[in-house]
């Protein structure tokens, strides 16, 4: 099956940045023969990085995971049948802040994009993938679906979830071929502190200090690994740390 999916095309949603970004390029690199259909909101990031990749290999779709009439019509895109790998990486930390002070809108806006937007873009491919008995759904969790911390409530409450559909998705695709995995790292030093502090540099760079964190590339290779394993093996769940960080609240800091 790993043979089959190199030939096919690959969907990584949020693809402009991060882990995605990352994957995009190894998977490119890795697999000539693949297609990439790379998704994200920000169409000069994309427009740049289908450039990169060849606009032989790859296409970029500008639209917000969370618009869902967005997500059915990219999912009817001439060529999906062709589609064997989709990877769901589109998801974001918004605030950090006790529950009780927490924003409405924050915890709507990662609501919307970790869990419905996942459900979305999912609920329009996967039935391809198992009509066709063939196909790789890999989701980015986080230590945070494991491990609650301080200030994290709403959004470990949505890597919960992802923990949670990622498990459901492995029972409910049984016998179909379709192989499930969900990789959840730790600290990686990626967009994700920035935004979630809304462009606060300060703050976002404090989250690193001392500690040499995961870098995209880390998760892109943890990604690249779980695809390429024998098509009798799934990879189910893989929980990636930096050596120095062994839950979200205990970090060696130098």
């Amino acid at each position: 099956m790993p043979d089959k999916l190199q030939k096919g095309t690959i969907v990584i949603t949020g693809a402009t940045s991060g882990f995605g970004e990352a994957t995009a390029r190894l998977l490119a690199a890795k697999w000539p023969h693949c297609t990439l259909w790379l998704t994200g909101r920000r169409q000069e990031r994309l427009e740049a990085l289908v450039k990169e990749v060849g606009a032989d290999r790859a296409r970029g779709f500008a639209f917000d995971i969370r618009d869902r009439s967005a997500v059915e019509k990219f999912a009817k895109s001439p060529g999906c049948e062709g589609i064997t790998v989709l990877i769901n990486n589109a998801g974001l930390a918004a605030g950090m802040d006790n529950f009780q002070d927490a924003s409405v809108d924050d915890w709507e806006q990662m609501i919307d994009t970790n869990i419905k937007g996942l459900l979305y873009i999912t609920r329009a491919l996967l039935p391809g993938m198992v009509s066709r008995k063939l196909g790789h759904i890999v989701n980015l969790g986080s230590i945070a679906g494991h491990t609650v911390y301080p200030k994290g409530n709403v959004y470990a409450a949505t890597k919960f979830a992802v923990r949670a559909l990622n498990e459901s998705m492995r029972i409910d695709t049984l016998g179909s071929n379709v192989r499930v995995t969900s990789i959840d790292p730790g600290m990686a030093d990626t967009e994700f502190s920035s935004v979630r502090f809304k462009g606060d540099e300060v703050k976002a760079g404090a989250v690193y200090k001392g500690i040499e964190p995961l870098q995209a590339n880390d998760i892109a290779e943890s990604i690249l690994w779980s695809l390429e394993r024998p098509a009798h093996v799934n990879i189910q769940e893989i929980i990636i740390m930096p050596t120095n960080q062994a839950t979200p609240r205990d970090v060696h800091r130098t």
